[in-house]
């Protein structure tokens, strides 16, 4: 049957791809080689402007000293947490001035060993380690301003002195105005007897003989002498922890001289004495001072 049949379909043609246009090629491009680096020529070197170099040491800030004090009291009010203020001054002042002591003076040698020993077992072992400390802020307190009388007004601060004794340590400034008043010409006694001796009879912790040792260094340093070849520092005091503080502050301003513990007034310093209450400076035991106690045949100056 004719309708059985299936129309042929004509099929459409299929189309044909389009052909992309061709991609151009870039031209080869040769790069040109680097140029070389371009340095700037060197200026022509002005010479700088001369300025005066100052010699003198870098001056410390003005509240440097102050610092060592404060940590001074810091590391005392620790100790204090056991025991009271014024054993810890007493015991920090005996071991100080026996660690000076001991390494030069060997006639005394054996007690003051003892001594030390039998204080620093009072403490642990904690706080044996913080009286170096103190030892280290008193000598950094010397060392920023050697004019000073740094142990005697730690000592008032702390409110130890005695109040009953009549114990008031003069302020360092009135000391060094008094000095300078009564001191004189200590050049010509220097060149007439070869040292000049400065004795104070009741010394506290020291602040006259500071102020009278500085004021003969500057006089010695004028005609450029040793101030510690020529100075003899000589000190009583009754009292034994305030004496031994003038002892230690002697020791580290370096200066030749002894401190004898006693009553000036009834037991004064004499030629017989037998030297079981004297304290001896390390400077005190140099050659210059040993020769001169060799050449004169005097245990003492």
């Amino acid at each position: 049957m004719f309708w059985n049949r299936k129309k042929k379909t004509k099929e459409k043609p299929k189309p044909k791809p389009k052909q992309s246009a061709p991609i151009p090629k870039k031209p080869h491009i040769t790069p040109s080689p680097t140029p070389p680096p371009k340095f700037d020529k060197p200026k022509a070197s002005v010479p700088p402007v001369a300025q005066k170099v100052s010699r003198e040491p870098p001056r410390a800030p003005p509240t440097a000293h102050l610092e060592p004090e404060r940590e001074f009291m810091r590391i005392f009010k620790r100790l204090t947490y056991r025991h009271r203020a014024w054993d810890i001054w007493k015991d920090f002042v005996v071991m100080f001035a026996c660690a000076l002591s001991n390494p030069v003076d060997k006639a005394h040698y054996n007690e003051r060993e003892e001594l030390y020993m039998k204080t620093i077992k009072k403490y642990i072992k904690q706080e044996q380690n913080m009286f170096p400390d103190l030892v280290a802020q008193t000598v950094m307190a010397l060392e920023l301003n050697p004019e000073q009388d740094f142990l005697g007004k730690i000592y008032m601060d702390l409110n130890l002195g005695n109040e009953r004794g009549g114990q008031f340590f003069t302020p360092y400034c009135v000391c060094d105005m008094m000095v300078k008043i009564s001191l004189g010409d200590v050049v010509s006694h220097v060149e007439e007897e070869g040292y000049i001796t400065v004795n104070d009879p009741c010394c506290g912790a020291g602040a006259t003989l500071i102020a009278g040792i500085h004021e003969a260094k500057r006089q010695l340093e004028k005609v450029k002498l040793n101030f510690q070849n020529h100075i003899l520092v000589v000190g009583q005091e009754i009292d034994f922890t305030t004496a031994l503080m003038c002892y230690i502050q002697l020791s580290l301003l370096g200066v030749a001289g002894y401190i004898k513990i006693g009553n000036t007034l009834t037991d004064p310093m004499t030629s017989s004495d037998t030297l079981e209450n004297y304290w001896f400076t390390p400077m005190y035991f140099f050659d210059v001072w040993s020769t001169r106690r060799l050449l004169r045949g005097r245990n003492l100056l």
